[in-house]
């Protein structure tokens, strides 16, 4: 099993910048992809970005070129990094990370087998 937490939600004007974390623990061995999501009031849950491998990142067209994917490890933890900036009124929404056990890309939300509780994003114009 895995445990995934997300952190750093919060109000922020338009504009403004966010770091969200999401910390793995338990069977992180097993994890070969994770990724971040999004899902606004009454809209699907959508991807926002991916890394695959600890190396292949990709980015939903909404937020490239104003988010960073970034990675850390330690013996029994890993930490992915979603760094936000230039943010907008329509990047509010509750941000989750998730994490898969297959590799490769996936872009589906349903072909990732843990999900974090989730972080709010409140972007005020």
């Amino acid at each position: 099993q895995v445990q995934l937490v997300e952190s750093g939600g919060g109000l922020v004007q338009a504009g403004g910048s966010l770091r969200l974390s999401c910390a793995a623990s338990g069977s992180i061995f097993s994890i070969n992809a994770m990724g971040w999501y999004r899902q606004a009031p009454g809209k699907q849950r959508e991807l926002v970005g991916m890394i695959t491998d600890g190396v292949t990142i990709e980015y939903a067209d909404s937020v490239k070129g104003r988010c960073t994917i970034s990675i850390s490890r330690d013996n029994a933890k890993n930490t992915v990094y979603l760094q936000m900036n230039n943010l907008k009124p329509e990047d509010t929404a509750v941000y989750y990370c998730a994490a898969r056990a297959l590799p490769g890309t996936a872009a589906a939300a349903g072909q990732y087998d843990y999900w974090g509780q989730g972080t709010q994003v409140t972007v005020s114009s």
